[in-house]
């Protein structure tokens, strides 16, 4: 795991003091306040709601709509090697340039958007703890002003799914070794008793339940009231003393569409320092509507 780029104050003492395996992966809004001015520092906001950047934003944020610049328009998949290339030279970001995350629903989008790069083999890469509602919480301050960047030069490598993502057939096989998978949605969406989150829309799947074996995990237990991430002893008693999850285990993280999945994957691969999980993005939506996919309802895995 490459390490990110050197900048002042990093590891963030206080996040080193929340005992992850990982700190240099996370910053504190104070550590980012005292840093916004750095002119290697690119600061990318992702939402579920695409229009709150436009509400107000961290100076220095440029939006990424995980609609449009993430995702390919035609295919149900990620940007292929050009689109990312020209996605970061439109931002002004190259391999010398650190990129930090942020964005609502305690960073879910952020840590979706970290995946999408990861997968790039693009891993300068930070997450603001508590993301916006930490940061709007405190007072600190926001703009509408959109910043300019010139465009950078970077040249993309070849998009490697095989390290941290888990397609259909890899999570059936997963499943049919009995080897540990982690259900994040919501409980009565493990229990098949709704077929999407509470208060959100239908979103297609015909059937529910959960993937055989699966356990389930809400992702949002990862976080605290503000939307930062709990401490690491905290979390292992999510991960380790409730589900028997260990280290070196190969895990496969799931949810719907692979948003909140990503969440955990950042929570499993980077605070606690698993090194064989990937997120499975075809999720229920694939799942639940696939043909002969064996599903099972009720609490039990």
């Amino acid at each position: 795991m490459s390490p990110v780029s050197a900048l002042p104050g990093l590891p963030d003492p206080a996040i080193v003091s929340k005992g992850y395996a990982h700190p240099e992966r996370l910053v504190s809004t104070d550590w980012l306040a005292a840093n916004l001015s750095n002119p290697s520092l690119r600061l990318l906001e992702c939402n579920e709601d695409v229009l709150l950047y436009d509400v107000e934003h961290i100076p220095g944020a440029q939006k990424l709509d995980w609609h449009v610049d993430l995702n390919d328009q035609v295919e149900r998949d990620y940007l292929q090697r050009e689109g990312f290339e020209a996605l970061l030279r439109r931002l002004g970001v190259d391999d010398s340039t650190t990129v930090v995350f942020y964005g609502d629903k305690n960073n879910w989008w952020a840590t979706y958007a970290f995946w999408v790069f990861q997968l790039f083999g693009f891993d300068n890469t930070i997450v603001l703890d508590g993301g916006r509602a930490k940061w709007l919480a405190e007072g600190r301050p926001t703009t509408q002003e959109r910043p300019s960047f010139a465009p950078s030069p970077y040249v993309a490598r070849a998009r490697d799914d095989m390290r941290i993502r888990a397609y259909f057939a890899d999570t059936k096989a997963h499943m049919q070794a009995g080897l540990p998978m982690v259900d994040v949605r919501s409980p009565q969406e493990y229990t098949g008793e709704k077929l999407h989150m509470p208060d959100y829309p239908q979103e297609g799947t015909l059937r529910g339940g959960h993937i055989p074996g699966a356990r389930s995990m809400p992702w949002a237990k990862a976080a605290e009231a503000d939307g930062s991430f709990k401490r690491a002893e905290a979390l292992r008693a999510l991960y380790e003393g409730e589900l028997g999850l260990r280290s070196a285990d190969s895990v496969v993280t799931y949810c719907r569409i692979g948003e909140r999945s990503s969440h955990t994957w950042f929570v499993l691969t980077y605070l606690l320092g698993y090194t064989n999980v990937r997120n499975y993005d075809g999720s229920w939506t694939e799942w639940g509507n696939a043909v002969r996919a064996p599903i099972r309802k009720g609490e039990q895995p």
